[in-house]
């Protein structure tokens, strides 16, 4: 009875620790094949529509807007939606810019954007999603048109920290580079597709329209859908890495608590879509399905180093050669994120802030607590950093 215990054990947590080992199996196959994208160029402008984003806060889309004035491109309309918003400070002297303030409260960011696109003041053969805490690059519509002139119909850019003022914000920025990373650039780059940041992506307009009419999301969690769904269709997600959008990382507590405890519960509530999409995968030979599929289920990092932790102590009392194995483990896991550092370059204070990551993975832990009241904590992530584009190191 005691040795089918053990398999069981050994079975488990191989099924748990594998999580840890991924990305670094993933770099190895990466830096020894991966496909090659043409970078072709269209020679004309496509006509954009930029959808940007507001719930009950706008002091930050004044710098939002100008930065995306600013574009070096000029075949474009920007469509705010400002949500349960007092909008009577706003002013936008421009005609690129047309400001919706919707009568009903609409609490959803796939709502606000069906609310756009059903207003649009001409047939725009691409759109973006941008949050209203955003800030553009000014080749972001060029470094988008790359991808989508070599037929791709979804587009995911990069997101940049845009603050970097707390312990806090700064590892929230690693995360963002560990998934910038794994989740995007090397997944694409091996044939399949990259993962969705729910702002900084684009799409054509036909497919984004078929998708709001099809699927109206409550809470957070509609790029997770979204995703899906694209794959399901046989289509990739491109990744566009220079196509930079400034993103406010999350430097106070609160804030992160509750922005966790939104995302701990999309994954619970979404992740039966990766076990649909990954059996799909497997009967119809679909490489593209597969891996993203298998990265989709793979849970948040703070639950993977938590639960493979908690597996590492266990080992102790069990088995010594295991604890090993797990140490080896937790040794490559961290590596990769080293690995992912080094790639995106990035600065000195966030290698230094590595030492708050116990009182990082403590609110998150308050955060996983919470996570079955999350979209009634907040709907939205408050935003508390005004820079301007010209503020931002790019």
């Amino acid at each position: 009875m005691n040795s089918i215990l053990y398999i069981i054990w050994i079975i488990v947590s191989i099924l748990v620790g594998y999580n840890l080992v991924l990305p670094i199996l993933l770099f190895l196959v990466y830096k020894t094949y991966s496909f090659k994208n043409t970078a072709n160029q269209n020679k004309t402008e496509p006509d954009y529509a930029i959808i940007v984003t507001a719930y009950q806060e706008t002091y930050t889309l004044n710098a939002a807007v100008t930065s995306l004035l600013r574009l070096n491109y000029s075949n474009y309309l920007i469509y705010i939606v400002a949500d349960n918003c007092d909008i009577s400070n706003l002013r936008f002297q421009n005609d690129k810019v047309i400001l919706f303030r919707p009568e009903e409260h609409l609490q959803s960011n796939t709502r606000s954007h069906f609310y756009a696109i059903k207003r649009f003041r001409r047939q725009h053969d691409y759109l973006t999603i941008i949050d209203s805490d955003n800030l553009v690059d000014s080749e972001y519509l060029n470094e988008l048109n790359v991808l989508f002139a070599q037929g791709y119909k979804a587009v995911q850019g990069v997101r940049k920290a845009k603050n970097l003022d707390t312990v806090y914000a700064c590892l929230d920025a690693v995360q963002d580079i560990y998934y910038h990373f794994y989740d995007r650039e090397i997944l694409f780059a091996l044939g399949s597709s990259s993962t969705l940041a729910g702002s900084g992506m684009a799409f054509t307009t036909s497919l984004y329209q078929r998708f709001l009419e099809c699927f109206e999301i409550e809470g957070a969690g509609f790029d997770k859908v979204l995703q899906i769904e694209i794959l399901k269709q046989n289509n990739r997600i491109a990744f566009a890495k220079k196509a930079i959008v400034f993103d406010e990382k999350t430097s106070r507590s609160d804030q992160l608590i509750k922005q966790r405890a939104r995302w701990f519960n999309t994954w619970f509530k979404y992740s039966k879509l990766g076990i649909k999409l990954l059996r799909q995968g497997i009967l119809d030979l679909n490489w593209n399905q597969f891996l993203f599929a298998v990265l989709f289920l793979r849970p948040p990092l703070f639950l993977i180093v938590l639960v493979s932790f908690l597996f590492m102590i266990a080992s102790l009392f069990i088995n010594g050669t295991l604890f090993m194995y797990w140490l080896l483990a937790f040794a490559l896991f961290f590596l990769a994120i080293f690995i992912a550092l080094v790639h995106s370059k990035a600065e000195k204070k966030i290698y230094r802030a590595m030492a708050g990551i116990p009182a990082f993975m403590y609110y998150q832990l308050l955060s996983l607590l919470r996570v079955r009241k999350a979209n009634k904590i907040s709907v939205a992530t408050q935003h508390y950093h005004n820079k301007t584009i010209d503020e931002i190191e790019v």
